[in-house]
């Protein structure tokens, strides 16, 4: 079971940081005004469950990624010009993703009303939560999910990640356990995500059958 445990970590650790490396390079490519994105995959790893090449094929050479497994995720690149791409892939049957994208150029208003929420003084100091370790008694991971975010700063790039899992356990209540490490940032991140919705909404009629460009695979190679 401790061994167990301890691939479950190397799982979820692998996650953020191939989620993080990925983007970085991103940003460092094309430096947009800001790069958000939301990802939500069930795994249901566990070792009594095989998907796919099974727990050994995601953390040896012969490696997947979460894109395995039914997933979603929804990004948002936003340029300095206003200019912006919303991007979602959607795999509810393995093997079968459906990708659509959305583009357009922001109002002024809406342009400055974004710069005001990044200019938040607590959000300019956000960075990445630790990761909670998982509980010993831990047997199947449930869910992963994150929102990572990239905002261009003066001569910089910040960026933070949080991550939510839901997690099995031996406990006799049955229960699922929820770990999350971006419980004490969220009023801090709430504003940025609502204008997040209310673009994605606005957008509703405009998304097209689209190829993968902005959107990172949260990687566990």
């Amino acid at each position: 079971m401790a061994a167990f445990c301890k691939t479950l970590r190397i799982v979820t650790f692998l996650v953020a940081a191939s989620l993080f490396l990925a983007q970085l390079a991103f940003s460092q490519a094309t430096v947009p005004l800001l790069r958000l994105q939301r990802s939500k995959a069930f795994l249901d790893i566990d070792s009594h469950v095989e998907h796919g090449q099974g727990l050994s094929g995601v953390t040896t050479g012969n490696a997947g990624d979460i894109w395995r497994y039914p997933n979603a995720l929804s990004c948002l690149v936003v340029f300095d010009d206003g200019k912006y791409v919303i991007e979602k892939r959607d795999e509810p049957n393995l093997g079968k993703p459906k990708i659509k994208a959305a583009e357009g150029t922001l109002p002024a208003a809406d342009l400055q009303q974004l710069k005001t929420i990044l200019d938040n003084e607590a959000l300019q100091k956000l960075v990445s939560p630790p990761v909670p370790d998982l509980p010993s008694d831990t047997v199947a991971m449930r869910e992963v999910e994150s929102i990572d975010t990239q905002i261009k700063r003066t001569g910089t790039v910040q960026h933070f990640t949080t991550l939510k899992r839901r997690v099995k356990t031996s406990a006799a209540s049955g229960m699922d356990t929820f770990l999350d490490n971006g419980t004490q940032s969220r009023k801090t991140i709430e504003p940025l995500m609502k204008w997040f919705d209310a673009l994605d909404k606005k957008s509703k009629n405009d998304f097209k059958d689209a190829q993968p460009q902005y959107c990172a695979p949260l990687n566990i190679d």
